[in-house]
């Protein structure tokens, strides 16, 4: 019988699946065509894409639905998330993988910015996000992934409607650039700040970066944090030879740098855009073996904007907090 995944993640390795789009396109997905489509048009293709994955050894494999939502599909949603689910489920099975695989429902960003630097409410983004949860939690996945948020505001808008709409364990990784920021601000500091106090069970970094430029990253995550640390880098960065994207970072160097990401404390390791099975299966290989570390994050009180984390007694100095936080006196913020 399967064990819910958080009886065993921060005790023993998971292990995540890598790159969807990647693989896709060398099944044949062509420029312009939007990846959650096959779903429907191309179901044996995507079962296929998971069983690459569970054959490899990855614990949690993510459903095709990264740019599912509303926006992009205002007809179709639920057929397309439907069908996402149903065929993970179903690589599962053929994997013989019932007893310890996790279907992740893959959550990615709305594609929108938020007001104030957008035009997208942050109302509107809970409710986007909701309505992948609910048709998710309903088919069966077993967890929900959110992943490649470099929005704190939206990052937000993501945690809430999951925890809102399904009692599943919610995992969620940011995207940081190469100082360690997010698009809008945010840094590892004060996204483990916010994150933990909406109750994530985990979170990390995905994307945007290969393993070598992610390890500074992951040693403020790990030093901040108190739930495990999820780290699925890219495989490297990517170029273009002959006209196509490829990755300066080979399997086996991927696993030599993800087994010294392990050994910071990261407890589940995966990857991204232009990682393959090879690159999960080495990496298992490298990782596996090594012992389990916990996060480093010190029992303390914090307060976190976007941007920038205040600590609250302790060794701290007094921090005064006055009515300039609110100077117009807008009632939504003094809730």
């Amino acid at each position: 019988m399967r064990k819910n995944i958080l009886d065993r993640l921060g005790k023993e390795w998971i292990f995540f699946d890598g790159g969807t789009g990647s693989i896709l396109q060398q099944k044949g997905l062509q420029p312009g065509e939007l990846p959650e489509t096959w779903n429907l048009l191309h179901p044996e293709e995507i079962i296929d894409l998971h069983l690459g994955y569970l054959k490899a050894g990855s614990h949690v494999y993510n459903t095709n639905t990264f740019g599912a939502n509303r926006l992009k599909f205002p007809e179709n949603l639920d057929a397309i998330v439907t069908a996402a689910v149903k065929l993970a489920k179903e690589a599962r099975t053929r994997a013989g993988r019932e007893d310890d695989a996790y279907v992740a429902l893959d959550i990615g960003p709305t594609g929108k910015l938020l007001e104030p630097m957008g035009d997208l409410s942050f109302d509107e983004a809970v409710d986007i996000f909701a309505e992948i949860v609910r048709i998710g939690a309903r088919e069966g996945a077993d967890l929900v992934l959110i992943e490649t948020m470099n929005d704190s505001y939206e990052a937000k808008a993501a945690v809430l409607a999951a925890k809102e709409n399904c009692d599943l364990p919610v995992f969620i990784t940011c995207v940081f650039d190469g100082s360690g920021k997010m698009l809008t601000g945010g840094t590892p500091e004060s996204m483990v700040a916010m994150l933990e106090g909406l109750g994530v069970d985990a979170l990390g970094v995905n994307c945007s970066l290969g393993p070598a430029q992610m390890i500074p990253i992951v040693e403020r995550l790990v030093k901040a944090a108190h739930v495990p640390v999820i780290v699925n880098p890219n495989a490297g960065l990517p170029k273009s030879v002959d006209g196509q994207t490829v990755y300066d970072v080979g399997p086996e160097d991927f696993a030599g740098y993800m087994k010294r990401i392990a050994e910071l404390g990261a407890a589940g390791v995966g990857g991204c855009c232009g990682t393959t099975p090879d690159y999960i299966r080495a990496e298992i290989a490298a990782v596996r073996p090594l012992p389990l570390l916990h996060p480093q994050g010190p029992t303390k009180t914090v307060i976190s904007s976007f941007s920038r984390v205040v600590e609250i007694g302790g060794a701290a100095r007094p921090v005064i907090i006055g009515e300039r936080i609110n100077p117009t006196g807008k009632k939504r913020f003094k809730q």
